[in-house]
Protein backbone atom coordinates (compact mmCIF):
# COMPACT_ATOMS: atom_id res chain seq x y z
CA UNK A 1 0.00 0.00 0.00
CA UNK A 2 2.80 2.42 0.87
CA UNK A 3 4.60 1.60 -2.35
CA UNK A 4 1.48 2.15 -4.44
CA UNK A 5 0.90 5.47 -2.63
CA UNK A 6 4.41 6.60 -3.49
CA UNK A 7 3.96 5.54 -7.10
CA UNK A 8 0.69 7.45 -7.28
CA UNK A 9 2.34 10.56 -5.86
CA UNK A 10 5.20 10.23 -8.33
CA UNK A 11 2.80 9.71 -11.22
CA UNK A 12 0.69 12.68 -10.18
CA UNK A 13 3.75 14.86 -9.71
CA UNK A 14 4.53 14.32 -13.40
CA UNK A 15 1.28 16.02 -14.35
CA UNK A 16 0.94 19.75 -14.78
CA UNK A 17 -0.72 21.70 -11.99
CA UNK A 18 -3.89 22.10 -14.04
CA UNK A 19 -4.06 18.39 -14.82
CA UNK A 20 -3.58 17.55 -11.12
CA UNK A 21 -6.45 19.89 -10.22
CA UNK A 22 -8.67 18.17 -12.78
CA UNK A 23 -7.77 14.76 -11.33
CA UNK A 24 -8.39 16.07 -7.82
CA UNK A 25 -11.81 17.44 -8.75
CA UNK A 26 -12.65 14.21 -10.60
CA UNK A 27 -11.87 12.15 -7.50
CA UNK A 28 -13.83 14.53 -5.26
CA UNK A 29 -16.89 14.64 -7.54
CA UNK A 30 -16.73 10.85 -7.99
CA UNK A 31 -16.83 10.43 -4.22
CA UNK A 32 -19.95 12.60 -4.09
CA UNK A 33 -21.58 10.53 -6.83
CA UNK A 34 -20.70 7.33 -4.98
CA UNK A 35 -22.39 8.71 -1.84
CA UNK A 36 -25.39 9.75 -3.93
CA UNK A 37 -25.66 6.30 -5.50
CA UNK A 38 -25.53 4.48 -2.17
CA UNK A 39 -27.92 6.95 -0.48
CA UNK A 40 -31.18 5.28 -1.65
CA UNK A 41 -29.74 1.74 -1.39
CA UNK A 42 -31.09 -0.39 1.41
CA UNK A 43 -28.35 -2.97 1.77
CA UNK A 44 -28.69 -5.71 4.41
CA UNK A 45 -27.14 -4.70 7.71
CA UNK A 46 -26.99 -1.02 6.79
CA UNK A 47 -30.17 0.02 8.54
CA UNK A 48 -30.99 0.47 12.19
CA UNK A 49 -34.70 0.71 13.04
CA UNK A 50 -35.39 1.41 9.36
CA UNK A 51 -32.91 4.30 9.19
CA UNK A 52 -29.84 4.14 6.91
CA UNK A 53 -26.57 6.08 7.32
CA UNK A 54 -26.66 9.66 6.07
CA UNK A 55 -23.95 9.39 3.41
CA UNK A 56 -24.15 13.01 2.27
CA UNK A 57 -23.82 14.27 5.83
CA UNK A 58 -20.72 12.08 6.25
CA UNK A 59 -19.27 13.56 3.05
CA UNK A 60 -20.01 17.15 4.15
CA UNK A 61 -18.26 16.50 7.48
CA UNK A 62 -15.25 14.92 5.73
CA UNK A 63 -15.02 17.90 3.36
CA UNK A 64 -15.56 20.59 5.98
CA UNK A 65 -13.03 19.35 8.53
CA UNK A 66 -10.12 20.99 6.71
CA UNK A 67 -11.97 23.74 4.90
CA UNK A 68 -13.27 27.22 5.63
CA UNK A 69 -16.77 27.93 6.91
CA UNK A 70 -17.76 29.22 3.46
CA UNK A 71 -16.50 26.06 1.75
CA UNK A 72 -18.37 23.90 4.28
CA UNK A 73 -21.55 25.91 3.75
CA UNK A 74 -21.26 25.68 -0.05
CA UNK A 75 -20.74 21.92 0.11
CA UNK A 76 -23.81 21.61 2.33
CA UNK A 77 -25.81 23.83 -0.01
CA UNK A 78 -24.85 21.88 -3.12
CA UNK A 79 -25.43 18.45 -1.61
CA UNK A 80 -28.63 19.59 0.09
CA UNK A 81 -30.03 20.77 -3.24
CA UNK A 82 -29.04 17.49 -4.89
CA UNK A 83 -30.66 15.47 -2.09
CA UNK A 84 -33.80 17.60 -2.31
CA UNK A 85 -33.86 16.82 -6.03
CA UNK A 86 -33.64 13.10 -5.29
CA UNK A 87 -36.29 13.17 -2.54
CA UNK A 88 -39.05 15.48 -1.45
CA UNK A 89 -38.03 19.13 -1.26
CA UNK A 90 -39.91 19.52 2.03
CA UNK A 91 -38.47 19.31 4.52
CA UNK A 92 -35.40 20.61 2.79
CA UNK A 93 -32.02 18.99 3.36
CA UNK A 94 -30.26 22.24 2.49
CA UNK A 95 -30.65 23.83 5.91
CA UNK A 96 -29.33 20.84 7.83
CA UNK A 97 -26.37 20.17 5.50
CA UNK A 98 -25.37 23.85 5.39
CA UNK A 99 -25.51 23.98 9.18
CA UNK A 100 -23.44 20.78 9.39
CA UNK A 101 -20.84 22.20 6.99
CA UNK A 102 -20.59 25.47 8.92
CA UNK A 103 -20.43 23.86 12.36
CA UNK A 104 -17.86 21.28 11.26
CA UNK A 105 -15.63 23.94 9.73
CA UNK A 106 -15.96 26.02 12.92
CA UNK A 107 -14.94 23.04 15.04
CA UNK A 108 -11.89 22.58 12.82
CA UNK A 109 -10.97 26.25 13.06
CA UNK A 110 -11.14 26.13 16.84
CA UNK A 111 -8.75 23.13 16.86
CA UNK A 112 -10.91 21.26 19.38
CA UNK A 113 -10.40 18.02 17.53
CA UNK A 114 -7.63 15.72 16.50
CA UNK A 115 -7.84 14.02 13.13
CA UNK A 116 -8.48 10.39 13.93
CA UNK A 117 -11.29 7.93 13.39
CA UNK A 118 -12.79 8.40 16.84
CA UNK A 119 -12.91 12.20 16.55
CA UNK A 120 -14.43 12.04 13.08
CA UNK A 121 -16.98 9.46 14.23
CA UNK A 122 -17.93 11.65 17.21
CA UNK A 123 -18.29 14.71 14.99
CA UNK A 124 -20.46 12.78 12.52
CA UNK A 125 -22.55 11.47 15.43
CA UNK A 126 -23.17 14.98 16.73
CA UNK A 127 -23.82 16.45 13.29
CA UNK A 128 -26.29 13.66 12.46
CA UNK A 129 -28.26 14.58 15.58
CA UNK A 130 -28.11 18.26 14.58
CA UNK A 131 -29.24 17.46 11.03
CA UNK A 132 -32.15 15.29 12.15
CA UNK A 133 -33.19 17.91 14.70
CA UNK A 134 -33.36 20.55 11.95
CA UNK A 135 -35.56 18.17 9.95
CA UNK A 136 -37.84 17.57 12.95
CA UNK A 137 -38.14 21.34 13.48
CA UNK A 138 -39.22 21.73 9.86
CA UNK A 139 -41.89 19.06 10.31
CA UNK A 140 -43.04 20.83 13.49
CA UNK A 141 -43.35 24.15 11.65
CA UNK A 142 -45.30 22.50 8.84
CA UNK A 143 -47.81 21.25 11.38
CA UNK A 144 -49.17 18.38 9.30
CA UNK A 145 -48.50 15.85 12.08
CA UNK A 146 -48.95 15.72 15.83
CA UNK A 147 -46.05 17.46 17.57
CA UNK A 148 -45.56 14.67 20.12
CA UNK A 149 -45.44 12.09 17.34
CA UNK A 150 -42.81 14.12 15.45
CA UNK A 151 -40.50 14.32 18.45
CA UNK A 152 -40.90 10.65 19.36
CA UNK A 153 -39.96 9.74 15.78
CA UNK A 154 -37.13 12.28 15.92
CA UNK A 155 -35.51 10.51 18.87
CA UNK A 156 -35.55 7.15 17.10
CA UNK A 157 -34.41 8.51 13.74
CA UNK A 158 -31.74 10.84 15.14
CA UNK A 159 -30.16 8.17 17.31
CA UNK A 160 -30.27 5.51 14.59
CA UNK A 161 -28.86 7.86 11.97
CA UNK A 162 -26.17 9.13 14.32
CA UNK A 163 -25.03 5.63 15.29
CA UNK A 164 -24.92 4.27 11.75
CA UNK A 165 -23.45 7.40 10.19
CA UNK A 166 -20.69 7.59 12.79
CA UNK A 167 -19.85 3.91 12.29
CA UNK A 168 -19.60 4.33 8.51
CA UNK A 169 -17.84 7.73 8.62
CA UNK A 170 -14.28 6.30 8.39
CA UNK A 171 -15.20 4.51 5.15
CA UNK A 172 -15.78 7.89 3.51
CA UNK A 173 -13.39 10.05 5.53
CA UNK A 174 -10.19 8.00 5.48
CA UNK A 175 -9.68 7.60 1.69
CA UNK A 176 -10.81 11.15 0.95
CA UNK A 177 -8.62 12.65 3.66
CA UNK A 178 -5.61 10.68 2.43
CA UNK A 179 -6.26 11.82 -1.13
CA UNK A 180 -6.65 15.47 -0.16
CA UNK A 181 -3.51 15.33 2.00
CA UNK A 182 -1.51 13.89 -0.91
CA UNK A 183 -2.80 16.55 -3.24
CA UNK A 184 -1.83 19.22 -0.69
CA UNK A 185 1.69 17.75 -0.51
CA UNK A 186 1.95 17.93 -4.30
CA UNK A 187 0.69 21.51 -4.33
CA UNK A 188 3.16 22.51 -1.62
CA UNK A 189 6.09 20.92 -3.43
CA UNK A 190 5.43 22.70 -6.67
Amino acid sequence: MVMSGRLLLKDLSQLSRGARQIVDWAVTVSSVFLCLMILPARLPGMELLGTPPNWLLIWVVAWSLKRTVLQGALAGLALGLVQDGMTSPYPTHVISLVLVGVLTARIQKQRYIQEDFISVALIVFGMAVVGETVTAIQYSIQGSRNLAEIWVDHQRIALSSAILSSLWAPVVYYPLNRWWERMNVLEQSG
